[in-house]
């Protein structure tokens, strides 16, 4: 069972130049309409953005589903998913020079410290965030489901090496996610789209790279989901663990959290008011979460993604075949990946929170979900009967 994942698993299979991808996932319940356009197009956000490597260019993801779904609807039974690498051609019978020196920030050096290497290619392969696309095909599955609720999952960038354009506070999610998708930086704003271009030419320039802060956002959200009773119940923790599962993440916001720890507590916490017989919050600087439970307002995940460890510019390194210092050597990569990056932490977000919507409702079919979904409990006065004078286990005595 996948540690942050209770009702699903998901598990992939697969080397960066190898013949494909695989991806396997396990308890979608069955009837939910699914086609391979769904995937696709999904496969299709993550491979566009500004500064990316020539991979890009040979790679047009197109997935084949291989079980669990007939007749354009899953049937309960592992979905299996294939991705076919169209590099590979290019590599098979090539001779291919060993790799004996680490790339600071890559898992070449751990990686042959811990499963005892002769060769680092065998860390690249199977390290490279190529094992992404499945990922986004597994997540495009799980925004199918979330959307028969009514919820969405979309992303847009804050940042990209240290430019972060201005974005008015009370800009909709909805329109940050519709002009992420107009640009190639995944940019809320023209003006930071091209803000951020100059600083991407920049580091093209130099022979470098870049990272950025990037944010992760779910609307439609109803309260309730996750725990506060197992630590690893806790949807915090859950949402956290997905998003650093991803190469490169380095760390995780849940709404702005650093800000609020520089802040008084009054100045942080959404109070909460009565409108009629409905209970509201104004602000939402839990980001969508109070005690590992989601709390009916959007739920915002930044994400900060450090720059790619594979620079044109060599860094200082070590032959481990010579026993001596050496420079590294450069394997083809991005020189930004931080727009693809927010498409597959979008993936990992809908699996999370397909997940807790599954373990809310049990239940294996859409059809027994649905109604399920409608019974829940919202945040109204009606939901939420209170004992006075004595607590309710007191009374039951």
């Amino acid at each position: 069972m996948n540690a942050i994942l209770s009702r699903l698993r998901f598990l992939t299979a697969g080397e960066s130049h190898g013949p494909a991808l695989v991806a396997i996932l396990e308890g979608m319940v069955a009837g939910l309409p699914l086609t391979q356009e769904d995937i696709d197009r999904e496969l299709a956000r993550r491979q566009k953005a500004f500064g990316a490597g020539g991979r890009m260019r040979i790679e047009k993801d197109q997935v084949r589903i291989l079980g669990g779904v007939m007749a354009g609807h899953t049937t309960g039974a592992p979905i299996a998913l294939l991705l076919e690498n169209r590099d590979h051609v290019h590599w098979v019978g090539k001779e291919i020079p060993p790799m004996t020196i680490p790339r600071p920030g890559h898992a070449d050096l751990t990686a042959a410290v811990k499963y005892g290497y002769r060769e680092l290619r065998l860390a690249l392969e199977r390290a490279s965030a190529r094992e992404t696309a499945a990922r986004v095909a597994v997540g495009a599955v799980c925004k199918a489901f979330l959307r028969r609720f009514h919820i969405r999952v979309g992303s847009y960038v804050l940042e990209i090496g240290g430019v972060r354009p201005p974005l008015p506070s009370d800009m909709p999610y909805e329109e940050r996610f519709a002009q992420a998708e107009a640009n190639d930086l995944r940019a809320p704003t023209v003006e930071g789209a091209e803000a951020m271009r100059r600083r991407v030419r920049e580091a093209m320039a130099a022979k470098d790279t870049v990272g950025g802060v990037y944010e992760v956002v779910a609307l439609g959200v109803p309260p309730g989901l996750g725990s506060h009773v197992h630590w690893d119940r806790r949807l915090t923790a859950r949402v956290a663990a997905a998003m650093l599962s991803i190469p490169a993440m380095k760390g995780v916001e849940i709404g702005p959290a650093f800000e609020n720890a520089r802040r008084p507590g009054t100045q942080v916490h959404d109070e909460i008011f009565l409108e009629g017989e409905t209970i509201v919050r104004r602000t939402n600087r839990a980001g969508g979460i109070e005690g590992g439970i989601t709390t009916g307002m959007p739920l915002v995940v930044r994400v900060a993604m450090k720059p790619i460890s594979t620079t044109l510019t060599p860094l200082r390194s070590v032959d481990l075949a010579q026993g001596k210092p050496a420079r590294t050597r450069y394997e083809r990569s991005d020189i930004n990946a931080v727009p693809r990056a927010a498409v597959v932490a979008e993936a990992m977000l809908a699996i999370v929170l397909a997940d807790a919507l599954l373990e809310k409702l049990g239940g294996d079919s859409m059809e027994e979900l649905l109604p399920r979904f409608r019974e829940l409990r919202q945040l109204r006065l009606g939901d939420l009967p209170m004992e006075e004078g004595g607590t309710y286990w007191e009374r039951k005595k």
